[in-house]
């Protein structure tokens, strides 16, 4: 394994991590915290439940890269 493929896995590794923290929080916040406290309708509620949907499944589809890129380095 090289060193530029550990380097190139470990940074999406890394982008992962942080679309996935990153999703988390706005979703709690956003969802939880702001749309109440403004009193925004319960349709906001389902947007961010989208939006969180969405970067979610960004997530899972890089999830699938990486394993990928992980497959090709080993062989």
């Amino acid at each position: 394994m090289s060193t530029d493929q550990d380097l190139a896995i470990a940074r999406k590794g890394r982008h992962i991590a942080l679309v996935i923290a990153g999703t988390m929080v706005a979703w709690f916040v956003l969802g939880n915290l702001v749309g109440p406290a403004f009193g925004l309708p319960g349709r906001f509620a389902l947007l961010f439940d989208f939006a969180a949907l969405a970067g979610l499944t960004y997530a899972v589809i890089n999830i699938i890269q990486l394993w990928r890129m992980r497959q090709d380095s080993q062989r």
